[in-house]
């Protein structure tokens, strides 16, 4: 027994340690297909970054969102790289049944932390075996996070760590009888009833046991690394070993998620210049290979998990985007297409199968054979929730966002809506196309003087805040409520503002996330230039938005073009007017109200309290939060430059997240966004006609909310107007 279990137990870790080996050259030569990452931005503060992998992996800060599954895969990945030594171990005992590690194996706080790390990584994978078996897709279909992932390969991922896990215990019992256990001992506090079980059998047959055990666990290991040394595009195996330079080289060295601003458009390496572009600038992705090496790492990290397909709305609401579908079939096509890519595209010793995968069209629908389907493209709201609930910090937004930028730029293939948006931001610098004059017609509205830039006011000097309107606070009706109700709590405050003149531009948000990046940088240059004249020498060039996304391009963005602010929400500012006892708001507002978090003030920016402690300091509101909120806040369906889009596939989003609002039975929706506004509001209105919302069911902003209570009765309260979205 002894010689065949040495035999098996070499041979297999000869042709294991060789495979995994070259799969492990393999990824490296995969990865440096991709393209340079500007220079110093992926391997900035090492010390942070180091720190950043310690903190995400032993504390499993996002794993443990999902409370049960978090604490079952913690045990799972750190029985999975902390007992690597009793593999060691189980070597030793081929050769002599007894064996132990030399210095650990007697050492109590080793044997102890063994027997509760091996139990409890057994316990932790059927945990998480009862999970994917009562999440199934068979049974839940769509709503499965697992639906599309590659079940056979997480099947034998979890037999394998079950089977490794009994084999430890089974080892530690064997070797509690060889040493002649004959009481309880701390050695042994969980394997004390193996230990038992086990007394009584001859010296002989324990030692043939354990010659047995012992290749069992190495054979499986082994086969293990077979297998994933046969399969590099095996996600769910390599997590293990590439989640740790993904997440330490991910964009923000503190750990913070990749959301905010998206990066600036690179071509090897280095920033395009739109001024002036080199002949041999790429302009976004057109095959796999112009992606960065980062997303490349990207893709082969990806572990299936699908919680990143179980928080997309698009996905939510029967749409064909699934962030994880995405990056597998990117990941398959980048491993299948690179044997070509390594051969340095000599179609003579390209196997055949690689150079089929050469010829498919990244972005191109079935009967095209493209990877990626233009639905899919143009499905996602850039909302953020994959990016944010992602275990290891893959930057499904960043890429979606290039493959767009090339389609638009290059391609001009996008879905027609948009391009009506596109030629009115080129020609009126707004996306409704209306003239720049009717930018400061809500000024005549209020009853009090609003000092305009270039107009009443030379420059900034000596106020406050430079209140930036935006379109949608400016243009549209619904956002022209809260734009008015913001600027009279400021007034009511005492605190001094002035807006721009007129002649400012979109800040391109819009048109950047639809993948127009050379609009974005002529708008935003345009802004830039006329915020800079209008601050003049203006040590604190203080800028409020009530729009999340001018907040986001403002304050994340236009730094990118050299345009530095200091840049609030407008929620924010009204926060701490009430806490400082500037506003103060007594008229009580009856109802239970719930709030809608938006994506760009939310997720993107981490602006959850200061809408929250608004309306908690209305009196008379009782607030109660829908399902999915804060962190996993559902989209409103308008990022993304989906506002300009129509749905056509699936349920549309604003319909499923009001649904979710309704359920509550609300008096007031409320929000802090322009686009949610609008959006929300189309849906209550056509539930109101279909007599499925009350009438008096009101969607406000939390601006309007705080001057009903801090100014206006209820009576006397604005009504909303029956506006339809443009």
């Amino acid at each position: 027994m002894q010689l065949a279990a040495i035999i098996v137990s070499l041979v297999l870790t000869a042709v294991g340690v060789a495979l995994f080996s070259r799969a492990v050259a393999q990824i490296y030569r995969f990865v440096r297909l991709g393209q340079a990452v500007p220079a110093g931005t992926r391997t900035d503060a090492p010390v942070a970054r180091t720190v950043t992998v310690a903190r995400e992996f032993l504390g499993h800060t996002r794993m443990n969102r999902w409370a049960i599954v978090g604490v079952a895969h913690w045990f799972v990945a750190v029985g999975f790289l902390s007992l690597i030594l009793t593999l060691v171990n189980a070597f030793g005992q081929l050769f002599q049944p007894d064996w132990t590690l030399p210095i650990l194996g007697g050492w109590l706080p080793w044997e102890v932390f063994v027997e509760f790390i091996g139990t409890m990584t057994v316990v932790g994978i059927l945990v998480l075996i009862a999970i994917r078996q009562l999440s199934v897709p068979r049974r839940l279909g769509r709503k499965s996070r697992f639906a599309g992932s590659t079940a056979w390969q997480a099947y034998f991922v979890e037999f394998i760590i079950f089977t490794v896990g009994l084999a430890i215990m089974t080892l530690r019992g064997l070797e509690g009888a060889l040493h002649h256990v004959d009481h309880y001992e701390p050695a042994y506090f969980l394997s004390y009833p193996l230990v038992l079980a086990f007394d009584g059998l001859s010296t002989g047959t324990l030692e043939n046991i354990v010659y047995l055990v012992a290749m069992i666990k190495i054979s499986v290991s082994m086969i293990w690394m077979i297998t994933v040394g046969l399969n590099t595009d095996m996600g769910v195996a390599w997590h293990r070993f590439l989640a740790f330079p993904n997440i330490w080289l991910k964009r923000n060295a503190s750990g913070g998620t990749s959301l905010g601003p998206l990066l600036p458009m690179t071509s090897g390496g280095k920033p395009v210049d739109f001024e002036d572009p080199g002949e041999e600038d790429q302009f976004g992705v057109s095959q796999v290979e112009h992606f960065s090496w980062k997303g490349l790492l990207d893709f082969s990290t990806c572990t299936e998990c699908g919680r990143c397909q179980s928080q997309c709305p698009a996905w939510n609401t029967g749409k064909p985007l699934s962030p994880k579908l995405l990056i597998m079939s990117l990941r398959d096509h980048a491993h299948a297409k690179a044997p070509y890519l390594l051969a340095g595209q000599n179609t003579d010793t390209t196997p055949a199968t690689a150079l089929t995968e050469a010829q498919r069209p990244l972005i191109g629908t079935a009967e095209e054979h493209g990877v990626i389907d233009p639905d899919v493209l143009w499905s996602c709201t850039t909302c953020g929730a994959c990016v944010e609930q992602c275990p290891v910090d893959i930057e499904h937004v960043d890429h979606i966002v290039d493959m767009r930028r090339y389609q638009v730029m290059i391609e001009s293939a996008f879905p027609s809506e948009a391009g009506t948006m596109l030629k009115n931001l080129e020609r009126k610098g707004n996306p409704w196309g209306l003239a720049k004059k009717k930018r400061l017609e809500w000024v005549s509205e209020v009853g009090f003087d609003v000092p305009v830039v270039g107009k009443d006011i030379d420059d900034l000097t000596g106020i406050d805040y430079l209140y930036w309107v935006g379109c949608a606070g400016a243009l549209e009706d619904r956002a022209k409520k809260t734009t008015k109700a913001f600027a009279e709590l400021l007034h009511i405050a005492g605190v001094s503002f002035a807006i721009m003149g007129g002649d400012e531009s979109c800040t391109g948000d819009s048109a950047r996330r639809l993948g127009n990046e050379f609009l974005f940088q002529q708008l935003g240059q345009n802004n830039v230039e006329m915020l800079d004249t209008a601050f003049g020498d203006t040590p604190a060039k203080r800028i409020v938005a009530t729009f999340p996304h001018c907040f986001n391009i403002l304050a994340d963005e236009y730094p990118q073009l050299g345009g530095h602010y200091q840049v609030i929400h407008h929620t924010q500012l009204l926060q701490t007017l009430i806490d400082d006892g500037k506003l103060i708001p007594v008229t009580p507002v009856e109802g239970l109200i719930t709030y809608h978090d938006p994506c760009y003030l939310g997720r993107h920016n981490k602006v959850y309290t200061p809408p929250r402690e608004i309306i908690g300091r209305v009196p008379g509101l009782r607030n109660e939060e829908m399902h999915r909120h804060k962190e996993r806040g559902f989209c409103c369906g308008a990022g993304g430059a989906r506002m300009w889009m129509e749905e056509r596939i699936g349920k549309r989003i604003n319909e499923e997240r009001v649904d979710e609002a309704l359920a509550l039975n609300p008096d007031i929706v409320s929000t802090a966004c322009p686009f949610c506004l609008v959006m929300l509001s189309d849906s209550v209105n056509g539930k109101k006609n279909e007599g499925k919302a009350k009438d008096d069911l009101k969607v406000v902003d939390v601006a309007q909310l705080l001057l009903e209570s801090v100014q206006h009765t209820p009576e006397t309260a604005p009504e909303e107007p029956d506006t339809v979205r443009a």
